[in-house]
Order: structure tokens, then sequence, then C-alpha cells
């Protein structure tokens, strides 16, 4: 039986994925396997990426220098409040802007308050990273190397570290518009209500797909994928690894390598 995907027009479907834990390890560059089935898998549908990270984290991922700004068709950075379509940048969107300096102030010193009183194995820099869509707040510490990040990990797994901390938060600031997801291993976001990775599909409503097909790994309930995995605008695709990411593209859109295997 034919596959209805493949009946389509290639330029009404979009693959739209996360990037940690869907395209690459966290916070690594992608492997070369995944990187030349993306190119493939680009010749049959559109492909976007659509990540919490600034635009240079997501470049330095998933290419060399400004390379990947041509590897897809539509790039989110920050949730979607910083787009850009076919390597051009359209519009980028600023949280001090929505929210209001006082406002902000005020998150920012209740998280650095209640990071000063957290004991951890190791601290770092960088415990709040300054978006143009939301506030990164990493309790150890977003310069550590690979080996900390593992180590805080395991901690937060046990300890729940960054739920009590994101509890704390929505317990402060209740009624004032602010969401927090979880996303990685050693960080979380917070961004005003709306500002989710939703907030791509809001621009993507005017492109004239008729499936945009979501893939990623934070799918649950406080996951960073959550929002977007159960909007009705998209198909929703839980993996688990790049491997995985790419093992379900290839059932949906190469189902000729799958009847070969």
């Amino acid at each position: 039986m034919a596959n209805p995907e493949l009946q389509k027009c290639p330029s009404s479907i979009l693959c739209l994925f996360d990037v940690d834990g869907t395209l690459t390890p966290a916070r690594q560059k992608i492997d070369l396997e995944v990187d030349l089935f993306l190119q493939q898998l680009r010749r049959r549908v559109k492909i976007g990426v659509v990540g919490g990270s600034d635009y240079s984290k997501i470049a330095e991922q998933l290419g060399e220098g400004d390379e990947v700004i041509c590897k897809f068709d539509y790039i989110f950075a920050e949730n979607g409040t910083v787009q850009y379509k076919d390597g051009k940048l359209l519009s980028r969107q600023t949280i001090q802007s929505h929210l209001g300096e006082e406002l902000l102030q005020d998150l920012i010193n209740f998280c650095l308050n209640y990071m000063a009183l957290l004991k951890l194995p190791k601290k770092r820099g960088t415990f709040i990273e300054f978006r143009n869509g939301m506030l990164n707040i990493s309790p150890i510490g977003r310069s550590c190397n690979q080996e900390e990040r593992i180590e805080f990990s395991e901690l937060d797994k046990k300890e729940r570290i960054r739920e009590k901390f994101v509890a704390a938060l929505q317990r402060e600031f209740a009624g004032k518009g602010l969401r927090c997801t979880r996303g990685g291993m050693i960080s979380f976001d917070v961004f005003p209500e709306g500002w989710d990775k939703r907030y791509c599909l809001d621009i993507l409503d005017g492109e004239q797909f008729d499936t945009i097909h979501f893939f990623g790994n934070e799918t649950s309930p406080g996951g960073n994928d959550y929002e977007i995995f159960t909007d009705p605008r998209t198909v929703g695709h839980t993996v688990s690894s790049p491997r995985d990411t790419i093992r379900r593209c290839t059932e949906l859109f190469f189902p000729e390598r799958t009847s070969e295997s």
C-alpha cells in the first residue's frame, strides 16, 4: 500500500526537527551520517529546525560557520523568536520588550538568589544566559565541561534540582505570564507565555503546508518539545536519539529502504 505522505507534493510537507537529542547529542556536533541523511530527505520534503538555543549555537552544532543556513529551508532559533527562511533573517523578538525591565530584573534577581543557596558538587560560570526570546537558567553554569555536565545530569535525576527550581519560580511569579520548560542536561528555559516552540508555527501558518511533522525527544509534559508535539497543527513523533530520528524518517519517506532491509 502506498504511503499517503509520498503522494503529496514535496513542497507541501515540512519535517521540523528539535536539535539536542534529536539531530545531535546534547550540545555536540551533528554526525556525518545524520547530516547526509537530512540532505537526502530535503530532496523529498522541506526541512527545518527549531531549538531553544540562539542561532550561533545551533549553527555550531549543525554545520561549519554559516553553512548551516543553506542546509535547511527554515531555522527557528530561540523557539522561533528568531526566524530564518531560505537563508535570510525574517525577524526577531526580544524578551525585554515584551516583559519590561522591572519584571525581567525581578526574575533575574530571584534566580541569582536561589542559585546562590544551592550547594552542588561543582559550579562553573554563566548561570543565566540572556537570549532574545528567553532566559536560560543553569544551576551548574553553562561553562561546565562534558564530564561535569554528565555529573550534574545524574545528580539532577536523583535530587530533581531543576524541577524544584522551576516549582519555586512558578510559585513566585504566578500570574505574571511566564513559562518554564526543561531541556538538555543542565538547564531550563524561562520565557513569556506562548513563546514556547509553538511560536514558530504561527509563522508557518502562512506557508500553507499540508502536513508539518515534528520530531523531538522532550515530548512529555514539562519537556521543551511538549507543546509543539501536541499542537493540532503538527504530526508529532517522539524520538530517542539521532539514529532513531533517521529510522522514523526512513519509515515515513523512504519506504523502499525499509522493504529492502
